[in-house]
């Protein structure tokens, strides 16, 4: 599939035309253009007569119809190949019309294909950065390690805890034991055993980004076979809630990736295509398909889940699920002017302003005037404030995801006198490298829930991916404040968190921007599709009602 042809065939019709203009359509060199010019004229393509001269014009011909040709040779591929093969074949320079036909055909390969195994195939915009737990920093990655690893607990949206790798477990002021379930396999056939679980939970206590976290855990040993002591003489109320998170997630270190004992165990990962397979000796139920493959597509693919044997224009289904919120932070402890309180109060205070026109950037997305803790927080009062002097610009962090939304809020910060100055940063780095936050004033983060509102929240304070943690070490209130949490029973969190959000506001540390929202589209013969983790579908359940005649 040549790429220069088909962009020459939709920038240049048949005429008059300098060999230069075409040099300069194709970003090549007038030889390399040249050259393209005679293999093409030898295929059949096309005619060139060059001018005679230097500058006079030349003519070109078409003889065939490239885009209708290569259409219909990426169409057979797509109907023939797997999806990750042809999906490239969608980047090329395709006319409006051209590339809706080849993304109806593209699309038709997702969903539930019933072959000698029943298929979920799904399509994703981007590669995983992850598969282990103590790294899944990110959504889509924390979604994967849900399918594939298990926790000793299970946290419900409403906070209860639900057995899972253990069966039973018996709590004290100081110690919780843990009973774990007999005969688990790891995905590579081996048998789980206590010590695997005390070694997992030392890296996890042990890990930069958890240290905070799991500060009131002093010890963790396996008094007999299949028994887990977990020992905070100062008291954690929250231990089997942090048990509970996707990166509490029970794994065997292996070379290449680590090994779990989830429903689902991954077959292969790369760039294109990732295939997750139904691990058949799961110590619980059994997925109801046999194989999930996520496929990369294109930025502009419609992400609609569906069974490709549907016939057209089968009806489907809406999925909504919450997808977070969006709040812009300020790092009050950084040696700027983000660090005088009245700076602070005033970027509230526009942003407050003229929070509905920003969060009307993207269409997912409503005005958030309240707070995290839906059904809970309060419209948050925000009096006017005089502007006060700015001597340099405020850096304000921009990265991918955020960009439409971050130059709206750039345009109305700078719009009420306060100078700005961009700083790029990839995704990957604004999740894993937190030195950068060092030099930025303030950026708007999105945060997704796990699961319980009250347990993430504070997570979201205390996680060390999450960008509050740092400052929150600088602010001798909230530190006090967060000390409150390992002595407050569980049901109890809701009015700390609560104060603690306050206090955030009061500060002008957090700003709420926007809460999100999705609707997924399904064809309506997928079944039992529930939300599960982070807003994500739990796939282990889905399955196609068969059509019988």
């Amino acid at each position: 599939m040549d790429t220069y042809l088909l962009t020459l065939w939709r920038s240049v019709p048949s005429g008059t035309i300098k060999q230069k203009e075409l040099a300069e359509v194709l970003h090549l060199s007038t030889k390399q253009t040249a050259r393209y010019i005679q293999k093409w004229s030898t295929e059949g393509w096309l005619t060139f007569t060059s001018g005679l001269g230097r500058g006079n014009v030349s003519t070109l011909l078409w003889l065939k119809n490239v885009e209708t040709i290569f259409e219909e040779q990426v169409t057979r591929m797509i109907v023939e190949e797997p999806v990750e093969l042809s999906r490239k074949y969608l980047e090329l320079d395709w006319s409006a019309d051209s590339k809706q036909r080849l993304l109806n055909t593209f699309r038709s390969k997702f969903g539930y294909l019933q072959t000698s195994n029943d298929k979920l195939v799904i399509p994703k915009r981007h590669s995983f950065l992850t598969m282990h737990p103590l790294e899944a920093a990110d959504v889509g990655s924390a979604n994967i390690v849900a399918n594939i690893f298990n926790r000793l607990v299970a946290v419900d949206e409403q906070g209860n805890i639900l057995p899972e790798l253990a069966h039973s477990w018996d709590m004290t002021s100081s110690k919780l034991r843990l009973y774990v379930k007999k005969d688990v396999q790891f995905h590579d056939g081996s048998i789980l055993i206590a010590e695997d679980i005390v070694t997992c939970l030392n890296e996890l206590r042990n890990h930069p980004q958890f240290q905070e976290l799991w500060a009131p855990i002093q010890h963790i040993n396996t008094p007999a076979p299949l028994v887990i002591d977990i020992h905070f003489p100062d008291g954690c109320s929250y231990c089997l809630h942090m048990l509970g998170t996707m990166n509490a997630s029970i794994y065997k270190e292996r070379k290449d990736s680590p090994l779990g004992t989830g429903c689902f165990y991954v077959r292969d990962d790369h760039e294109s295509k990732t295939t997750l397979v139904a691990f058949k000796d799961y110590f619980g139920e059994r997925p109801l398909i046999d194989l999930v493959e996520f496929v990369q597509v294109p930025e502009d693919f419609e992400v609609m889940y569906r069974s490709a044997t549907q016939i057209k224009d089968q009806p489907t289904f809406q999925v909504k699920s919450d997808s977070g919120f969006g709040v812009v932070i300020m790092n009050s402890f950084r040696n700027s002017a983000i660090r005088r309180k009245e700076i602070r109060d005033y970027v509230h205070y526009v942003i407050a302003k003229h929070r509905h026109h920003i969060s009307q950037v993207d269409a997912r997305t409503l005005p958030n005037n309240q707070g995290c803790l839906i059904g809970h927080s309060q419209t948050y009062p925000i009096p006017k404030v005089k502007r006060p002097e700015f001597s340099t610009p405020l850096v304000v962090k921009i990265v991918n995801y955020m960009q439409k939304t971050t130059m709206c809020l750039k345009e109305v910060l700078e719009k009420e006198g306060i100078p700005i100055e961009l700083k790029q940063v990839s995704f990957a780095d604004n999740l894993y490298d937190d030195s950068g936050n060092q030099s930025i004033d303030l950026f708007i983060h999105g945060e997704i829930f796990e699961m319980n509102q009250n347990f993430s929240f504070f997570q979201f304070l205390k996680n060390g991916y999450s960008p509050l943690a740092a400052i929150l070490k600088n602010e001798p209130t909230l530190n006090r404040y967060l000390a409150d949490y390992a002595h407050t029973p569980f049901e109890d969190w809701t009015t700390l968190n609560l104060k603690v959000e306050r206090a955030l506001l009061d500060a002008s540390i957090m700003i709420p921007l926007y809460y999100a929202k999705r609707q997924i589209p399904f064809s309506a013969d997928l079944m039992n599709i529930n939300i599960k983790h982070f807003g994500y579908i739990d796939f282990s359940k889905v399955w196609v009602r068969p059509t019988i005649e």
